[in-house]
């Protein structure tokens, strides 16, 4: 009994015992899930040891990483969305510029306290892979409809975001993210940053420590105790120069996540947080990263990278600032050296003969070594004279220099088959210089050259190529050495301004940004002492050291064939305005002047009343337009056409040198400009400031008269076909019929082609005219048209016209009661259009007009009369 007793009484201590135990690890299991930031578990501690000095006996936990589920980029267009504080917020700007220099698709958005987002589903694809929030706060700041419409967009669709916390004077010592089990310890200094390489984001970046003080005080770290978050990059903190203002500075042990990845284990939203901007060279390299990761590597770059050093102006220089025969030597050796890390490295050397041997003694000598060694190195011609191309104005007086400089090649043993030339100064290769091109294709054989100042010297990011006349036109980059940077204590700015450069500035960032460099340096570069050796020898440690990047190098041609294979958008150019930029006026002939550019254009549509207009505007004074084309007649069609491609010497010289620049008014008509996709960003680009006039009649009347004008030119398809069966062909119709088709319709969806014109010029350079008021009434429409235009005398073209009943429309009146009218082909009258093609015509055109109705409203411009009549018809 006794025993039995003690037994139960045992049994129920016992079962106290377990139940406050329970309890007690309840309690304390929930005080750690839910406390403060002070009971916080660092995300380093779970991921790493209190020194990241040994990277491969960091102690990381034992247990299999967690793999985050993987990005799908199938269902959403490759485009970045990104929420920027400001217009000209320096971070922001920052971001784009990664952006840009990857030629990565994007949206800007200044981002509002609210958090409303732009529509981000279309036809039910997604419209963005990937969100950018320049400030952290703003985006976990959002409302609660927005957050959750953002969060099941990036859930559905598998997109991810990236976010950034910049700590300011103001911020709160402790910040708690909303929303998420995150907790931020702001305005810290910190040293010796360490790559985690446990993390799964890791692509270009390889696991290193970067040694030292970390730029700024204004860091902020990561602290959380959710298994969702993976430390990226890490840092120790190091004293402040305010210990005493920064109470988060004394807490903090050991080394703290300044990088976060989220694997989306919380919400199911992976996303990736910096703790600091882009100032530190290696969040640039993360960001870079954590693109690719968030988007599949839909936004990403191969890892391979080809870099091309050209030594310009060899054998030319001063006195004491060439090679010598130590430099040469110093040369082979470092070229061997760079093979071991850069396979196939070769220096690329460009030279002008007339200046052998016109150095010292010793410089002389190492211009004889470097010819013994010529079959060491990859070689190209510049001038022989060293002379600026666009300085000669015509092609044999290129050739004399360039069949100089090449006899010197041949009589030497420079190889002369490289096909690759580059011009000294850029001069001629763009803005072309059309004579160049000529002589190096006749003189060399030239298929590809390369130039810094396409589309323009800065910035750096917008650098492209471009073929002309069958010449590859490569992007060049600078590297930061010049004929003056010789010495380098000397070096602008100081030696570590190049330092800096190499390890993880804007040298390094040329190399991860662009898959093809090709890096302009100097012969005077490579003596003294020996810069252009350093700078590549260290930039190429550095990029081994901390990038998985695969370095190669190529000849020029097959590097042009490739750049194009992976920019084929670029084979065609984009001609600009060389008086628009300084430099490329500078090496453009002085022969050729802007001032034989339009200021205005006539752009169509086709069979609207042009010609008319075209001949009313010729009437005044001060007005002069394109000579006629033996081809196209009073049109040019540079823009639309293969024209384009002769460049804006072949379109000048359509033009007259205008007698007074101020006062003459040059223009072009060509209606073809209207529906053409290319034109108004080719004419924008070349005459941005032009003002644009385009004429509107009712697309159905535009459509049939264009039929009856084939017929008229005995179109055999027009001729065959009556004009409903035109109109009406089905997909299944031939190709002839389909283009005719095409010609009568889609000219008249003028909301569509205005939306675009409109994209490329501002509202108040763009005028739309009413054709049939010019019809009607000629007079007061061109008075409006000498208003826009801004041109002077006024002409009273009330006096200055005349309307001809048998022609049935406006004629000049000349001297002596005489006329002078359209041609025969203008004013042709033809059989009414049938009522089944007007009524088709009318459903066809219901829904453009209606959006063309909303654009003109938008523009605060009258709807002419046949577009209220049609919008009737809808009602």
């Amino acid at each position: 009994m006794n025993l039995a007793v003690k037994l139960r009484r045992n049994l129920r201590r016992l079962v106290i015992l377990l139940a406050t135990f329970c309890m007690v690890s309840v309690i304390i299991s929930a005080y750690y899930l839910y406390a403060g930031s002070a009971q916080d578990l660092d995300l380093a501690d779970r991921g790493i040891g209190s020194d990241c000095g040994d990277l491969r006996a960091l102690p990381f936990r034992q247990v299999e990483p967690r793999t985050p589920k993987p990005m799908d980029p199938s269902r959403k267009d490759p485009v970045v969305l990104v929420f920027v504080e400001s217009q000209y917020s320096q971070l922001g700007q920052d971001i784009i510029a990664i952006l840009e220099s990857n030629q990565f698709r994007y949206h800007a958005e200044i981002a509002p306290w609210k958090g409303d987002i732009p529509p981000l589903t279309h036809k039910g694809r997604g419209r963005y892979a990937l969100v950018i929030y320049e400030n952290a706060l703003k985006y976990a700041g959002m409302d609660a409809w927005n957050r959750d419409l953002l969060d099941k967009y990036c859930v559905e669709y598998s997109v991810g975001v990236i976010a950034f916390h910049r700590a300011s004077e103001n911020s709160q010592p402790t910040l708690h993210l909303k929303g998420f089990p995150l907790t931020l310890r702001t305005n810290v200094a910190l040293r010796d940053c360490c790559v985690n390489p446990r993390s799964p984001l890791l692509y270009v970046t390889r696991a290193e420590v970067d040694r030292g003080p970390l730029p700024g005080e204004d860091w902020t770290v990561f602290q959380s105790n959710h298994s969702t978050y993976e430390p990226v990059l890490l840092a120790k903190p190091r004293p402040s120069s305010d210990d005493a203002n920064k109470p988060n500075q004394a807490g903090l042990h050991g080394v703290q996540a300044t990088v976060v990845q989220d694997l989306g284990l919380y919400d199911g939203v992976q996303r990736v947080l910096f703790g600091q901007g882009l100032g530190y060279w290696l969040h640039r390299l993360i960001l870079v990263d954590a693109i690719a990761y968030l988007t599949g590597r839909k936004l990403s770059r191969s890892l391979e990278r080809y870099i091309l050093v050209d030594i310009d102006d060899i054998f030319v220089g001063k006195k004491g600032t060439r090679m010598n025969v130590d430099d040469v030597k110093a040369l082979l050796e470092t070229q061997n050296m760079l093979r071991t890390q850069i396979s196939n490295f070769t220096f690329n050397l460009g030279f002008s003969g007339k200046f052998f041997h016109t150095g010292t003694q010793e410089e002389d000598e190492g211009d004889d070594l470097l010819l013994k060694y010529v079959d060491e190195f990859w070689w190209f011609p510049h001038m022989w004279s060293h002379m600026q191309p666009h300085l000669f104005h015509n092609e044999s007086s290129l050739m004399e220099q360039m069949i100089l400089n090449k006899d010197f090649a041949l009589e030497h043993g420079i190889p002369v088959d490289m096909g690759y030339a580059v011009a000294p100064h850029h001069s001629g290769v763009y803005p072309v210089h059309m004579q160049l091109y000529e002589a190096w294709k006749r003189a060399w054989g030239i298929r590809v050259t390369s130039t810094e100042e396409y589309p323009h010297l800065k910035p750096a990011r917008y650098r492209k190529g471009f073929i002309h006349n069958d010449i590859m036109v490569l992007p060049r980059q600078t590297c930061g050495l010049f004929t003056h940077t010789i010495f380098y204590k000397e070096y602008p700015g100081g030696p570590k301004e190049l330092d800096k450069s190499i390890r993880g500035g804007e040298l390094f960032l040329t190399v991860l940004l662009n898959p093809i460099s090709i890096f302009m340096t100097h012969l005077s570069n490579y003596g003294n002492d020996r810069l252009g050796l350093y700078t590549f020898v260290n930039l190429a440690n550095f990029l081994k050291c901390w990038t998985n990047l695969r370095l190669h190098t190529l000849p020029p041609l097959q590097l042009a064939h490739y750049y194009f294979t992976l920019f084929p958008e670029q084979r065609n150019p984009l001609w600009q305005n060389p008086c628009d930029d300084k430099r490329h006026k500078d090496i453009w002939s002085k022969e050729k002047t802007c001032d034989r550019l339009p200021k205005f254009m006539v752009v169509g549509p086709q069979k609207t009343g042009t010609t008319a207009l075209y001949l009313f505007l010729l009437m005044h004074p001060s007005i002069s337009s394109s000579f006629p084309s033996s081809r196209t007649f009073e049109e040019v069609q540079f823009f639309n056409t293969n024209n384009y491609h002769k460049g804006i010497d072949w379109y000048m010289e359509f033009f007259p040198v205008p007698s007074n620049v101020s006062t003459d008014f040059l223009f072009e008509k060509s209606a073809n400009y209207f529906p053409s996709e290319d034109t108004p960003k080719r004419a924008a680009a070349l005459l941005p400031k032009a003002k644009i006039l385009t004429l509107l009649i009712n697309p159905s009347d535009r459509a049939y008269s264009w039929y009856q004008h084939q017929r008229a030119h005995e179109d055999q398809v027009a001729l065959r076909f009556s004009f409903y069966e035109v109109i009406s062909a089905n997909q299944h119709a031939s190709a002839e019929l389909r283009s005719l088709q095409n010609r009568c319709l889609v000219p008249g969806l003028y909301a569509t082609h205005l939306e675009r014109w409109l994209t490329y010029y501002p509202p108040s350079q763009l005028m739309i005219i009413d054709g049939q008021q010019l019809r009607n009434d000629p007079a007061a429409v061109m008075d409006e048209v000498q208003k826009f235009l801004g041109v002077s005398p006024y002409f009273n073209y009330s006096q200055a016209l005349t309307f001809d009943p048998q022609k049935g429309f406006w004629c000049q009146l000349l001297d002596g009661g005489r006329t002078k009218c359209l041609g025969k082909s203008k004013g042709r009258r033809y059989p009414p259009m049938d009522a089944e093609s007007r009524a088709f015509l009318s459903r066809f055109y219901r829904d453009h007009n209606i959006e063309l109705s909303k654009l003109l409203h938008r523009l605060g411009q009258p709807l002419p009369a046949w577009l209220r009549e049609e919008l009737q018809k809808v009602r």
